[in-house]
């Protein structure tokens, strides 16, 4: 049979996540950092808008670019944000969760050979969907010495004649890392010197903690070279519900709608009512008690990494936290899988999200207190015996 499957499909590694979400899956007792999802349920008013439209009988397709409704109140949910306008008409598109306008945007612009430079570590997907795509992707470190942001010089370092595109993660999966305003300056400098696109994944925008969430198409000169991806599954906790959009330019818009009308056809129905019933002001005010709740638990993994001795930087963004495992003398992938055996604790190896991800693991703390108070007393007794 694998004479049959495509050679840029089998040359792909699986995610190094998938193997120990099975593993702990088996497992009883165990407490899992590992899943980026959140352990919100959906806000009763954004569930009951969905229930509504189904006893609607609202089961349909809808326009391929999804409803106008959700169009609209996107364009103006981004510009109340930003302050950077799009046209719910020709610059906006409703996906199948941010993971399909991923997709969109790698299929409509790359041609065969096209380089993308990715920092890293980075988003499991970004790499395998630029080359599934037909492009290159071109990794970059970043380095905690820097809090994990990437810089202009290691961008420009990178550029080739063949580079057609930066894509940018912030707030970042998997080291919570957050772009400084004059940080992310220097790189869409950079990008508009090349006359690269910067594809900008932001799904993560409004939980940051003590620092602003800068929006890379509302920077100067940059909306008209960048391709914003975005959803509703990690603010919202709507991860089941996979309603995700794009807003760029009308031209690539366009092209971006013509793959999703041939793959997809539009965005589920009840998930983009529910989408549109979150951006109200009553969906703000859930997004700030989540928020707050994420920084409360933040705060307490990061101190504990610390005390523990596993050197852990301050994740700004998203619900991770990267803490260094050095003093073990451990690969990422070791630590990980003997956490999990001896003590029944989920988390990933950072070189899961990229070569420069070694000596890390991601935990997350999108999951109930008191089970991280729990994990932390587990990798007390873990360190001790290995730390």
């Amino acid at each position: 049979m694998r004479n049959f499957i495509s050679d840029r499909v089998a040359a792909t590694p699986p995610s190094g996540i998938r193997k120990f979400f099975d593993i702990a899956a088996s497992m009883k007792s165990v407490i899992s950092l590992g899943i980026g999802e959140p352990d919100f349920v959906t806000p009763k008013p954004i569930l009951q808008a969905g229930i509504d439209s189904l006893q609607r009988g609202e089961t349909a397709y809808t326009s391929n670019s999804g409803t106008v409704e959700l169009r609209t109140a996107l364009s103006q949910h981004i510009h109340k944000l930003y302050n950077v306008q799009y046209d719910p008409a020709e610059e906006i598109i409703i996906t199948v969760g941010v993971s399909e306008a991923l997709y969109l945007v790698m299929t409509a612009v790359l041609n065969p050979g096209d380089e993308v430079i990715i920092p890293e570590p980075s988003f499991v997907a970004y790499g395998p969907e630029v080359t599934f795509a037909g492009g290159v992707p071109v990794a970059v470190p970043t380095y905690v010495k820097d809090n994990f942001q990437v810089t202009a010089e290691t961008i420009e370092a990178a550029i080739t004649p063949q580079t057609k595109a930066i894509l940018l993660g912030y707030p970042n999966n998997p080291t919570g890392a957050v772009m400084e305003r004059e940080v992310m300056l220097a790189v869409t400098a950079v990008a508009e010197q090349h006359d690269l696109l910067i594809i900008s994944d932001e799904i993560y925008d409004r939980l940051v903690y003590g620092i602003e969430h800068v929006c890379v198409p509302a920077l100067p000169g940059m909306r008209e070279r960048t391709i914003l991806l975005g959803g509703f599954s990690k603010d919202y906790a709507m991860t089941g519900w996979r309603i995700g959009y794009a807003c760029a330019p009308a031209e690539i818009l366009a092209a971006m709608r013509k793959v999703h009308q041939y793959t997809i056809m539009s965005a589920p129905t009840t998930g983009q009512a529910a989408a549109l019933a979150a951006l109200t002001p009553a969906g703000d005010r859930y997004v700030e008690e989540m928020r707050l709740e994420y920084d409360r638990r933040r705060r307490l993994i990061v101190d504990g990494f610390n005390t523990l001795g596993m050197d852990c930087f301050e994740p700004r963004g998203a619900f991770y936290a990267f803490p260094s495992i050095a003093k073990t003398g451990m690969s990422s992938d070791d630590f990980a899988m003997r956490l999990l055996d001896e003590e029944e604790v989920a988390m990933v190896p950072g070189d899961a999200f990229g070569a420069s991800g070694a000596g890390f693991v991601r935990a997350s703390y999108a999951t109930a207190y008191e089970k991280i108070e729990e994990a932390l007393n587990r990798l007390e007794r873990f360190m001790r015996r290995h730390g």
